[in-house]
C-alpha cells in the first residue's frame, strides 16, 4: 500500500554508470539522471535530478546487468519515495523499464572482466577494489585489492566473513 509520500510515475533519464547487482537475488541498483525539459525556459541553469533506482523484477535486473549501459536513455516507471535527507537523491522502485535510445557501444579501455570459475570480477584501472559476483549475477562482495579476490571467494563458499 502506498503512503501519501509515495508517488507512482514514469520518468526519462540517462544511465550514469554501470548498474550494480542488488543486495539480494534478482535485484539491481542504478542511478538515473533526469534533465528537466525546457529547463532553460523554466529556471536558468536548472540542475539535473538524480534518482537512486532499485528493482526486484528479475527480468529488469537481467536487462540492467547484461544489456543496459551508461549513456542509454531510459524510461522507468515505478514508485517514488522522497529522500531520507534533503541532500540524498529521491528513491525510485522500478517496475517497468524501456530503452528509448541506446548509447553508442563504448570502448572499454580501463575495465577488464575476468572469470574465475563460477565467479566474475570487474577490474577498473581507477580503483583498487574489485567487485566480485557469481556468473549468474549473485553479488559476493568487493575485494579490497586483486590479491584479496581468492580470500573473498573462499569466504563466500565457506559462508564466513572475509
Amino acid at each position: 500500500m502506498m503512503t501519501s509520500s509515495q508517488t507512482h510515475f514514469a520518468i526519462d533519464g540517462y544511465l550514469d554508470a554501470i548498474p550494480a547487482p542488488g543486495t539480494s537475488w534478482g535485484t539491481a541498483t542504478f542511478d538515473l539522471v533526469h534533465s528537466p525539459g525546457d529547463a532553460h525556459q523554466l529556471i536558468p541553469d536548472a540542475p539535473d535530478t538524480v534518482y537512486a533506482c532499485t528493482t526486484s523484477d528479475p527480468r529488469i535486473t537481467d536487462a540492467l546487468l547484461r544489456e543496459i549501459q551508461p549513456g542509454d536513455l531510459l524510461r522507468v516507471t515505478g514508485t517514488l519515495l522522497p529522500p531520507d535527507t534533503p541532500s540524498a537523491p529521491a528513491r525510485l522502485t522500478v517496475d517497468a523499464l524501456e530503452v528509448l535510445d541506446a548509447a553508442p557501444l563504448p570502448v572499454l579501455h580501463d575495465l577488464v572482466l575476468e572469470r574465475w570459475g563460477n565467479y566474475a570480477t570487474v577490474f577498473d584501472a581507477d580503483r583498487d577494489s574489485v567487485p566480485v559476483f557469481t556468473v549468474d549475477g549473485t553479488w559476493i562482495g568487493e575485494a579490497a585489492s586483486p590479491d584479496a579476490i581468492t580470500d573473498l571467494i573462499n569466504a563466500y563458499e565457506n559462508r564466513t566473513a572475509p
